[in-house]
């Protein structure tokens, strides 16, 4: 017996789908850890805090109250990326929170303190960003019309979706984010040596099955263009995860929005010169703030 040639190749392409699949599953569900720098050890004041998140579950959050003033303070919520937790922005949030911020570190459902799932994505860091932004909002201490979102990787791409459809933000500050998850899908298959054609094609199909949407509806080259707020990315410009080129595409694509660009010296996981990326981030916050 004669086997048909297309008949073969469908059940290949069918197999290594399956196996795909579990490739996939794993890559969707991040280890959660814990480890890293704690807030007493930078000099924060922080109190662990849990929000609500969709369908009963709980988002564990440090928050650090802003210094002692008369009126109430401008916040920022900040999103670690992908794997990440609390303890990933932590620097940031100590810059923040030195210059009067009050300061919000959620930790996305699957990673940290937070509850499990049955995966993680883009949208759903945007939605537990959304949480985050809400709970700030109803803080006595804090002004609801001064609130920012400030977030890495995924969670710059989630800023970026975020200030695409939430109004009142009053700023965004995006770091070390892709410009579209197909092409973030595309390098992750090749690294696992995966034809992007078919297979790779169909997986990322598959992927957004999973997640209900379409990637063009929220890449970040779509959301920054339709950003409700002012936007600044930043990007390391020896970025080897996440290419330089990603944020020159996002900001060439920016059309009307109020979004800019700065690259420094520095990888996906840190700045080389830190002090220089605060100095950025909290000349442009005051700027917005005042306004």
């Amino acid at each position: 017996m004669t086997l048909n040639p297309l008949f073969v190749s469908l059940t290949l392409a069918c197999a290594a789908l399956l196996g795909a699949r579990q490739l996939l599953r794993w890559g969707l569900a991040p280890t959660a850890t814990v480890a890293g720098t704690q807030p007493g050890e930078l000099g924060l004041h922080a109190r662990s805090v849990h929000l609500n998140g969709p369908n009963g579950l709980r988002l564990f959050a440090w928050y650090v109250p802003p210094l002692t003033q008369p009126n109430p303070a401008p916040a920022v919520a900040l999103m670690h990326g992908w794997g990440g937790n609390a303890s990933t922005l932590l620097p940031a949030a100590q810059a923040l929170h030195a210059a009067g911020y009050a300061v919000l570190l959620p930790e996305s459902r699957n990673h940290g303190r937070s509850s499990r799932d049955d995966h993680s994505s883009l949208p759903r860091f945007a939605d537990d960003l959304d949480r985050a932004l809400d709970w700030l909002a109803a803080q006595p201490e804090v002004n609801p019309q001064r609130l920012a979102a400030l977030g890495h990787s995924v969670g710059g791409a989630a800023v970026l979706l975020v200030a695409s459809r939430r109004p009142g933000l009053a700023a965004a500050v995006s770091v070390g984010a892709f410009a579209h998850p197909e092409q973030v899908m595309r390098r992750w298959l090749a690294a696992y040596r995966v034809p992007y054609w078919p297979l790779g094609w169909l997986v990322n199909r598959y992927v957004e099955w999973v997640i209900g949407t379409r990637f063009s509806r929220i890449a970040p080259l779509a959301t920054l263009a339709q950003a409700r707020c002012p936007v600044l990315l930043l990007h390391g410009a020896q970025d080897t995860t996440v290419p330089l080129a990603d944020a020159q595409a996002l900001i060439a694509q920016r059309g009307t929005a109020q979004a800019r660009l700065l690259a420094l010296n520095g990888t996906h996981e840190a700045f080389a010169d830190p002090a220089a990326a605060e100095r950025a981030v909290l000349e442009f916050l005051t700027g917005q703030m005042a306004g």
